[in-house]
Parts: C-alpha cells; structure tokens; sequence
C-alpha cells in the first residue's frame, strides 16, 4: 500500500476515510486536519443549521468536512490563504452555499459578538490562543452556551518543566515548541478564567504516529519543498511518541 493510502483507516477514522486521501494531501499545511477534526468532534454537539466558525481553516479541507459531516453553516477564517483560494476548493467539494470564507486574523475578527454556535480550530490556535487574554476574546464571539474546541500540538510534559526544549524537537522548531503545551495545561487555563467549562482535555495517544503518517504521504506526492517534510519525519522518528502528540481540547461558554 502507498504512503497517501495509508490515510484510509476506516477503523479508526470512519469518516476521514470517505475523503479522497489525494485531495486532502494537496491541500497540505499540517498534519491531518480531518483526523484531528474527526476526533475532536466526539466531544462536541455539532447539529445540522449550527453556525460554526472554523478559525485559522487553511485551504478550506477541515470547513468542507464540517459542512457535509454534520450539516453546519461555516464561516472559514484564515489570514495566509485568500477567500478566493479557498473558494474554489469549497466551490469544487460542492459546499460553497454552506461555507463562507473569511480572510482575518485572529485577533481582528470581523463579526458581531454572539456570532456563532461552536468554534473550531484545527492545528492553528497554537499560532494565536495561547496568550492568557485570548480566551475572553474568543468567547466572546459564541452563543450563551456555544461551543468551543481546539487540537493544537501538544506536548506529555510542559517545556518549563523538562527546563529545556528536546533537542530533536528544537531542531525543527526552535524556540516556537514552547507554545505546544499539554492537555492539563490548557484544562487550567481556560477552567480558571471561569468563562467557559472544559468539557475534555485529553491528548491523542497516538498522535505523534498519525502526524507521522500524514508526513510520509505528502512527502511520497513528491512537493516542490522536501526538506521541512524530512525534517519533521526526522523529529518524530526519533521521539516515538516520549514528548510529542495533540492535545485536543473542548469546552462550553459559561
């Protein structure tokens, strides 16, 4: 079997698995956003007619998934990828009167308080969410009771703890692996605001290999750009799962 079948695993990602793994790999900019997607939606309550935001979406997979998975209306968000990119790729999966795209940054969003049902962020909130006033400015884009979840690269131990990044890990990343926490870290930090109530916290026991996985497929489509493909393999062979996962992360606004 090819590296990009490897991406279907019924088993374990039933509805990933209905995606064509070829599409998904073209639209690279992380690990696999529907796995990670598919997993963090066990718990959330995503019902048909919610309004979803999809926050730092990238070139649209993860907004197209929430549109046929579970029937929402989604406004995709993202500052790198212009909503005209984005467009066509919902225009292509047949989701474009589901789906609006969005060109913001995280920080300025344009709409009005209240907004939405849930917001989703799918390996982009590490990037801008881990300031200790985010949270309040996040939320307050939700409903009474909306919905908020995020899976984000974690690590099994605080960096401030281990009191230095891992080499194999600083190799790649440098100084931007302190901003990958652990699941307990993001527990207490969004339950002690008091603004919203974790519903979930958990890391992914697996997920080093499955980020691994995702990065030999889109390295055997053979991109333009190799190196930071092999880089990444590189870091996670060598830490088999000791510090690295994905921490996904769940919760209600109080």
């Amino acid at each position: 079997m090819s590296a990009v079948h490897e991406l279907v695993r019924p088993a374990v990602y039933p509805r990933s698995s209905g995606y064509d793994p070829a599409w998904l790999v073209g639209l690279d900019m992380g690990p696999n956003p529907l796995w990670l997607l598919e997993d963090l939606s066990r718990d959330l309550d995503l019902r048909p007619g919610m309004r979803v935001l999809d926050l730092g979406s990238g070139k649209g997979a993860t907004s197209v998934f929430l549109a046929r998975e579970f029937g929402v209306e989604v406004v995709a968000a993202d500052l790198w990828i212009e909503a005209e990119v984005a467009e066509e790729v919902f225009a292509g999966a047949g989701v474009s009167q589901q789906v609006t795209a969005v060109n913001a940054e995280a920080h300025a969003l344009p709409f009005e308080p209240g907004s939405f049902d849930a917001v989703v962020s799918i390996d982009a909130y590490e990037y801008f969410g881990t300031a200790d006033s985010y949270l309040a400015y996040i939320t307050r884009f939700l409903k009474p009771g909306g919905q908020l979840g995020i899976a984000t690269p974690a690590m099994t131990a605080e960096v401030r703890d281990l009191g230095a990044i891992p080499a194999h890990i600083k190799a790649l990343v440098g100084w931007e692996a302190i901003a990958w926490h652990t699941a307990e870290w993001w527990r207490f930090q969004w339950d002690i605001t008091e603004l919203v109530t974790v519903t979930s916290a958990r890391l992914q026991p697996e997920g080093w290999h499955d980020w691994l996985l995702w990065t030999r497929a889109c390295l055997a489509a053979d991109p333009p750009d190799r190196s930071s493909l092999e880089g990444t393999i590189a870091m996670l062979e060598a830490d088999q799962g000791e510090f690295l996962s994905f921490a996904l992360v769940s919760a209600r606004k109080n």
